[in-house]
């Protein structure tokens, strides 16, 4: 009998407040790993691997477990940048029993532009070629596109000794966002991707503008893909505004024959509605801003709460909008006790707060 290989790496963090830094990873990841958490340990499962995480004299002992050297580093870099987006202004020492520092990141793919084109008069699609797709198909549906400035030869990032992605800068400077992947080619090797074109005047955009200007030929490149899975269910709710809307696309049609789906999608107008396909039934509902009452707030987190109170407790509830309603979201599943393994809830974008 064979045993699978298991590669691991300890890591110390010390944090400001090492509880409140234990208890920031448990609410984030919960969305994307098997979280269990008894007074100062946690333990992270998830298809990569584990995380143990343990407090220890106001520390942060670390252990990973993962079946590959890639899956490895690739859990370590992603808990280093949470650890570090958590601590914020505040102090943090992250080291690791082994450093290795990479002079490239394992898990970034070279594309270049194909095509792009307008898919509602607010979403544009690009389309990449990528040498090597397989690591995009099915599962993790999230990834983050790095740009290189244009007329400069791309600088791709590494990695650090404390597990962060060494990013280049200067003139090297690269945009990164985050992005679902619409859809995978197989056959002409291409990944989708589909871009907001937020109308707001003054509103910086740099992903957008990017798409807007997307020429055949232009280098980037693909890191990932890390989070989203596709949900494992026979009855399925989506829910989510035009920021989900590509997710919950590729869900709709990625999902196999006899899937009971429910789409509650806001968009703008009837302009921006999109036709969805899939296998299993489909009944979408849509939500036009344009028609709300002047002043109306939480018009889609309402009606995401109605269809939920009005589901069968297996049905998985994929929801995805503004921080705030998914934070409200969160609460209200929380009270109704709906089964942590039966939801996706998370939050693509933040509304900016109110002058005065």
């Amino acid at each position: 009998m064979t045993t699978a290989q298991e590669f691991k790496l300890s890591g110390v963090a010390l944090p400001r407040d090492a509880a409140a830094m234990l208890g920031e990873i448990c609410e984030h990841f919960v969305e994307h790993a098997e979280v269990r958490r008894s007074d100062d340990l946690a333990l992270l499962t998830s298809k990569a691997g584990t995380a143990e995480i343990r407090i220890q004299d106001h520390r942060l002992l670390i252990e990973l477990s993962c079946s590959s050297e890639k899956a490895l580093q690739m859990s370590r870099t992603m808990l280093a940048e949470h650890l570090f987006y958590f601590a914020g202004d505040d102090s943090l020492e992250l080291t690791w029993s082994d450093p290795g520092a990479l002079a490239v990141l394992p898990n970034i793919y070279e594309a270049t532009v194909v095509s792009a084109e307008d898919v509602t008069p607010h979403m544009r699609r690009v389309k990449f070629a990528c040498a090597d797709v397989t690591p995009f198909i099915g599962g993790d549906m999230h990834l983050r596109l790095l740009v290189p400035p244009k007329g400069r030869a791309p600088v791709w990032p590494g990695l650090r000794a404390d597990g962060r992605v060494a990013w280049p800068g200067g003139e090297d400077e690269l945009l990164v966002r985050v992005y679902t992947i619409r859809t995978v080619d197989v056959e002409k090797r291409e990944l989708w991707v589909d871009f907001l074109q937020h109308p707001t005047p003054g509103v910086k955009t740099p992903g957008a503008d990017f798409a807007r200007d997307a020429e055949p030929g232009q280098r980037v490149a693909l890191l990932g893909p890390g989070g989203g899975n596709l949900p494992a269910a026979q009855s399925i709710l989506l829910a989510g505004d035009e920021s989900a809307l590509p997710a919950i696309a590729r869900i709709a049609e990625e999902m196999p024959a006899g899937t009971r789906l429910q789409a509650i999608i806001e968009v703008a107008d009837e302009t921006e509605e999109q036709p969805l396909s899939a296998a299993g039934s489909l009944d979408v509902r849509w939500l036009h801003r344009r028609h709300y009452a002047n002043g109306a707030k939480g018009v889609l987190l309402e009606e995401a709460k109605q269809a939920v109170a009005a589901t069968e407790g297996e049905t998985f509830v994929w929801f995805a909008c503004e921080k705030e309603d998914v934070r409200a979201m969160r609460t209200f599943l929380k009270a109704r006790r709906h089964d942590r393994r039966n939801m996706y809830v998370a939050w693509y974008w933040e509304r900016e707060p109110e002058p005065g």
